[in-house]
């Protein structure tokens, strides 16, 4: 098994930290209805999402690639806006991967914030992940963002 780092997103945004932290990360199983073409469904397997432990089911839309990922999370800081969750269930995994560890930041930047999420490939064996792949997670999220940021510009009241 080796472990691969890569940054996922590295994004400024002009909301609020607090407010992005509370859509992607906190109440993420309500927001995902706003994202439709990235997320069908959130569903509590065990927990809830301000604890640790919490285990999430994410189902992606019908007609997507992957079906489901499960993502438990395993550490949470509510004053620094941080979380810390592993993708450890799904056929996201594929036959490369055994887990992938991930770290989402939201600090302030200005009048907005900085977004950044790092994520810790560990693969099975000697597998290798595909730089492609990676690249099109990185899209991927840019994109979602793009939309998480216009929704939250034109409902300024949510998360507030």
């Amino acid at each position: 098994m080796s472990v691969h780092t890569y940054t996922m997103a590295d994004i400024i945004s002009p909301i609020a930290p607090s407010r992005l932290f509370q859509a992607l990360s906190i109440d993420n199983h309500n927001f995902a209805k706003n994202l439709p073409e990235f997320v069908k469904s959130i569903e509590f397997v065990q927990g809830d999402s301000t604890i640790v432990g919490c285990i999430k089911q994410v189902n992606l839309p019908d007609g997507s690639p992957v079906k489901y990922v499960k993502n438990r999370v395993d550490e949470i800081d509510f004053d620094k806006h941080y979380v810390k969750y592993t993708s450890f269930e799904g056929d996201v995994l594929g036959d490369a991967l055994e887990c992938v560890i991930y770290e989402n930041k939201f600090e302030a930047s200005g009048s907005g914030c900085h977004f950044t999420i790092i994520g810790h490939y560990h693969t099975k064996g000697d597998a290798v992940i595909k730089e492609e792949e990676i690249a099109e997670g990185i899209e991927s999220i840019k994109q979602m963002f793009k939309i998480v940021d216009e929704y939250l510009l034109a409902n300024p009241q949510l998360y507030a």
